[in-house]
């Protein structure tokens, strides 16, 4: 198990879209002598540094005092945007409010016949319970526990069960299909379902390997091949076959040698292939696996309980794992009496609850990660759950704080204005999230998110990965979400 030490949000008035307060008394309970008017109007106000700003296409953005919900200072505030990642803080409040801070999602071994001198009678089953974070070691653990219960041999068929949850080929099916970050989801997932690409120089040619590897263990995996193709482009080409990934790579793209993270398609027999060889490693022979299509019943022979949600959520939200916001997301809702079929329904029901729990009537989600460029979330909505998620404590502990940087993008060491929140990217679109404390300890809530639908529009799905031109904006759209906090704080902070 992973221990805890690895992993360490309504408003009174909400202003009107495209406006600008210019008014001091207006848009704060503070004396106007610690926020008077000409702080507020200075250089044309927001929108003087918003049209200042190098054109970014669409920015929307609203701040708020934690303590009273006073919204006191927006513009397009009611204008939904894609807020790409910042979906996932979203998400972890909907996690913790239905299955809480210490729900674990648990993997069994069962055993569907008698035990009897280390030989089962039935079949051995891999049964998934939905943990976001198996890995490798996990299952290696797993087969160690079945040596130690002196099981060595089983008589029926070894089967796998991914049930737990539907599913589902791809987070975002119009990313191009080699992109690790949009694998397949299902209830059994493995490494967060990648498998791992390396390849090397061999003589004329390249040795590859395709794994499932951790820091401890490497072991190759059947359900994943790659063949080097005679082609410069494109780089990647997948198929599908029976329980397997089949991909292609093209000889003049790979060099020297090299590795990355490939999605993995078929989670149950993934899986299944990498136990297997954890426990031949144990000396446990296991016949080819089967899919199980219902849950088995029987002994539980051995488990694995994953660490608790609220640290499961902090990696989410620092590592930006798109496949732990869906799974998670997907358990919530399954938590409250939901069996939607699609990733899109399943968002659904959680907008529902966003709107009901937060008054978030103007988000619309079609995931739980932000991956999906169809997502709008306004600034007004998403400072409304901030704010709110505030007063229960449950979010600020889990963001990641946002160091403040100087004009080339070095960290600014010992600024006096302290960040935590959730960042969100994908092509010509940016967005922030969480809370600002400034000088004084004023503690601000707020929301940034920008969008160049246009260029956006413009992307073929196999220049998704690194379009030109992407970065670059990207880069100006957090110099613009920088100098918003900078204004905030020195507004409204002594």
């Amino acid at each position: 198990m992973i221990s805890r030490r690895f992993f360490l949000t309504s408003g009174l008035a909400s202003v009107a879209a495209n406006t600008a307060l210019a008014n001091a008394p207006a848009v704060s309970l503070r004396p106007v002598a610690r926020d008077p008017a000409s702080l507020i109007s200075a250089g044309g106000g927001l929108k003087g540094l918003l049209s200042r700003a190098r054109p970014l296409g669409e920015v929307a953005c609203a701040v708020a005092d934690v303590k009273t919900g006073l919204r006191l200072e927006a513009e397009g505030a009611g204008s939904g945007l894609p807020p790409a990642s910042v979906a996932k803080a979203l998400t972890a409040l909907y996690a913790l409010d239905v299955l809480g801070a210490d729900h674990r999602f648990t993997t069994q071994i069962v055993a569907t016949g008698g035990i009897s001198g280390g030989v089962v009678a039935g079949d051995l089953v891999l049964v998934g319970g939905g943990d976001p974070m198996l890995n490798t070691d996990t299952l290696a653990q797993l087969a160690k526990a079945l040596k130690a219960a002196g099981i060595r041999e089983v008589r029926g068929a070894f089967r796998v069960w991914e049930g737990a949850l539907p599913q589902i080929k791809s987070i975002d099916p119009g990313q191009p299909d080699h992109v690790g970050y949009s694998p397949a989801i299902s209830g059994l997932a493995l490494n967060y379902n990648r498998v791992h690409f390396e390849w090397k120089r061999a003589g004329q040619g390249w040795a590859v390997t395709m794994d499932a590897r951790t820091k401890k263990y490497r072991p190759e995996v059947s359900v994943a091949t790659m063949k080097i193709a005679q082609r410069s482009l494109p780089v990647y080409s997948y198929s599908e076959g029976k329980d397997t990934d089949r991909w292609t790579v093209a000889s003049k793209a790979l060099g020297k040698g090299g590795a990355r993270w490939l999605p993995v398609r078929h989670p149950g027999a993934y899986a299944a292939d990498v136990f297997r060889t954890m426990a031949r490693a144990n000396g446990i022979k296991l016949p080819a696996p089967k899919i199980a299509r219902s849950r088995p019943s029987g002994q539980v022979v051995a488990h694995h309980n994953s660490p608790p949600l609220d640290l499961m959520l902090k990696a989410t939200l620092k590592y930006s794992n798109n496949l732990m916001a869906e799974m998670i997301g997907l358990a919530a809702t399954q938590a409250r009496g939901g069996r939607p079929r699609t990733l899109k329904d399943f968002a659904v029901a959680m907008n529902r609850w966003a709107q009901a729990t937060y008054g978030m009537a103007n988000t619309r989600l079609v995931d739980h990660s932000g991956l999906g460029e169809a997502s709008r979330v306004t600034p007004d909505d998403m400072v409304s759950a901030l704010v709110a998620s505030y007063r229960d404590g449950r979010l600020k502990p889990l963001l990641k704080s946002f160091p403040m940087r100087d004009s080339k993008g070095r960290i600014l060491k010992g600024h006096p204005i302290k960040v935590a929140a959730k960042t969100g990217t994908l092509n010509f679109v940016s967005g922030l999230g969480g809370f600002m404390t400034a000088t004084d300890g004023t503690v601000l809530a707020f929301a940034i998110f920008s969008a160049d639908q246009k260029a956006r529009s413009r992307i073929s799905r196999a220049e998704r990965e690194r379009p030109q031109g992407a970065r670059s904006w990207n880069r100006r759209a957090k110099q613009v979400q920088q100098k918003l906090i900078e204004r905030w704080g020195r507004v409204y902070g002594s």
